[in-house]
């Protein structure tokens, strides 16, 4: 989706909106930990992120990669620098056509800076010189397909003689084809505003969104300011120098002065606020807290999961899945990716659309940070020697000690508070679970832990749990199921022997979330599917070799625990069919 129609959109509705600004990281591990936190900021509901393109082109793989896959698995949209450093035009061309194939509508085009060390910045042979330029290029190659945004210097680029000038070439961008402007950093607030009027009276009416950068240290925002030949009003100076060697004290008055800096612009009409985050999240989202335009008190959910942001499967388009991959919604994705049509209003059966062969590269790169998230999940499962050692990994997950499973890609989420020692029991019992939701009845749809849809609804939930058990303990629980009629029980090992306690209704389709909204038709986009299970079970039995065996020697005593688990136990799903009042975890008493 282009992102200036979604700024535009927000303008009409007069909603303030804020966006997000990442760099590709040097190490795999680096970019392990950026889509950890990208999860969690895609949480926050920007606008767009993008992604920069380093100094002369030196992530420009990494940063296409980046967009591609946080598009596609993220689900929320991603506007991509492209710089003309060190870029002929057959390889801009390369770069657009592959951002066309990946889905990435978004561009955020530059002239960009100089490569490290190499002073005076020069076009290459065969390349482009200005901004304007590669924007005419765009727009003469690939027509309305791309939203392009470009840069503004609201304090004047400092390669320009003055800032009427610099005004004159953003015009130039503009009218070769910019959608929208996004302003280098200012700490002068007043500088914006004197920019925003020379733009109107240049006839630049395209949005212009302030960048902010919130001063985490001392030391970044002087090398950031000087290099950037910033202009710092001095009672920020002083305030800086008194506090200088006490970077809590720094970060906490660049969280209020960017607070003010933010409420002021919003006040005095800025549609939006553009933050460069240098990779960090504390500051930024003190910062949309306290301006008011994060509540953790409400949902702000559109659906249980999070919607993908490609042209196909965005909500409106997609609103069912099955249950069975909410902690590996990537997975799901991938295995998706190229269904032509998606499940809208209601789950068909699963045999219609044909899920993709597993394979767990989703994140790219096989995979950039594959490496350094194994690393952190072999830590977290250690190295057990008996079954009540894997029986303590899944314990110390529920109660929040580590924060992965080979089955969980993310930390225990809120909802789950509400039957946590419910799952922390039954784990000490045996039955080793990897997903799970507590049953509601009627609760507001902006609930902030299980509300979704917007205001105005009433959202419910079948109580639901899934787990791993032996024979034998799976014979304890077949055997009290016909004193719970309203609970439906389904079993299969990875042979594909399976148990079940009502034939009819494990093979039908059993919608577990739904919601009802004002003027709308009941939407259900959590189902349990018995051919969908079938399908997830390869995945799930696989996983016990994949990400957690092949961490040991063939034949040391942790590889044959995991093995044995692998080849004797049953993947168990249930659910809890009385909303109002039953109780799924009776099942599971005496």
């Amino acid at each position: 989706m282009k992102i200036i129609d979604k700024i535009n959109s927000r303008i009409s509705e007069k909603r303030p909106f804020f966006s997000f600004e990442f760099f590709p990281p040097k190490t795999d591990g680096g970019v392990h930990n950026l889509y950890n936190r990208l999860e969690r900021m895609a949480k926050l509901e920007p606008t767009f992120i993008d992604f920069t393109w380093g100094a002369g082109g030196s992530t420009s793989g990494l940063s296409l990669e980046l967009s591609r896959v946080v598009q596609q698995y993220f689900g929320v949209d991603v506007m991509m620098h492209l710089t003309c450093t060190q870029m002929p035009l057959d390889k801009i061309q390369e770069t657009l056509t592959q951002c066309q194939e990946f889905g990435i509508q978004n561009i955020l085009a530059l002239r960009g800076d100089p490569p490290q060390g190499g002073g005076e910045w020069k076009p290459c042979e065969g390349g482009i010189a200005y901004g304007s330029d590669l924007v005419k290029y765009m727009r003469s190659q690939f027509g309305d397909y791309f939203g392009i945004g470009v840069a503004g210097y609201p304090e004047g680029h400092e390669q320009s003689s003055d800032k009427d000038e610099c005004i004159r070439f953003l015009k130039l961008k503009v009218d070769n084809g910019a959608d929208f402007i996004v302003t280098q950093l200012f700490y002068d607030v007043e500088e914006f505003f004197n920019f925003k009027e020379r733009c109107l009276s240049a006839g630049i009416t395209v949005p212009i969104l302030p960048g902010i950068l919130p001063i985490q240290n001392y030391s970044s925002f002087k090398k950031f300011s000087d290099f950037l030949k910033i202009k710092v009003p001095d009672g920020i100076t002083s305030e800086l120098e008194n506090i200088r060697t006490d970077d809590e004290a720094v970060q906490k008055y660049g969280i209020k002065l960017c607070a003010k800096m933010c409420q002021e612009l919003l006040n005095r009409g800025v549609p939006g606020l553009h933050f460069y985050t240098l990779n960090l999240e504390k500051s930024v989202t003190a910062v949309l807290k306290n301006i008011g335009l994060i509540d953790e008190s409400v949902s702000s959910r559109v659906l249980p999961w999070r919607p993908a942001t490609v042209d196909g499967r965005r909500a409106e388009e997609e609103d069912v899945r099955p249950i069975f991959w909410s902690n590996r919604p990537k997975s799901y994705l991938a295995r998706t990716m190229t269904w032509d049509n998606f499940p809208n209003g209601r789950w068909g059966l699963s045999s219609s659309p044909a899920f993709g062969r597993w394979r767990d590269h989703y994140l790219s790169r096989q995979a950039a940070g594959a490496s350094a998230r194994l690393e952190k999940l072999k830590k977290s499962l250690g190295e057990p020697k008996t079954f009540d050692d894997v029986s303590q990994v899944f314990i110390n997950f529920c109660d929040g000690k580590i924060d992965q499973l080979p089955w969980c890609e993310f930390p225990v989420q809120a909802e789950t508070s509400k039957i946590d020692n419910d799952l922390h029991r039954i784990n000490s019992m045996g039955y080793l679970t990897i997903n799970s939701q507590p049953q509601v009845n009627g609760a507001d749809s902006t609930d902030p832990y299980v509300g979704w849809g917007g205001a105005g609804g009433y959202v419910y939930q079948k109580a639901y749990v899934e787990f791993f058990s032996s024979p034998e303990k799976l014979e304890v629980i077949f055997k009290k199921l016909d004193k719970f009629p309203s609970i439906s029980f389904r079993a299969v090992n990875k042979e594909g022997k399976i148990y079940s306690n009502d034939k009819k209704r494990t093979e039908s389709v059993n919608a577990v979330t739904w919601g009802v909204f004002p003027g709308k038709e009941i939407i259900q986009p959590t189902v349990v599917d018995s051919e969908s299970f079938m399908i997830w079970k390869d995945e799930a039995f696989k996983l016990w070799l994949d990400e957690w065996a092949s961490f040991y020697p063939v034949g040391s005593q942790a590889n044959d625990l995991i093995q044995q688990i692998h080849d004797n136990f049953y993947l168990v799903n249930i659910v809890e069919n009385d909303y109002i009042s039953g109780d799924l975890f009776r099942l599971f008493d005496d």
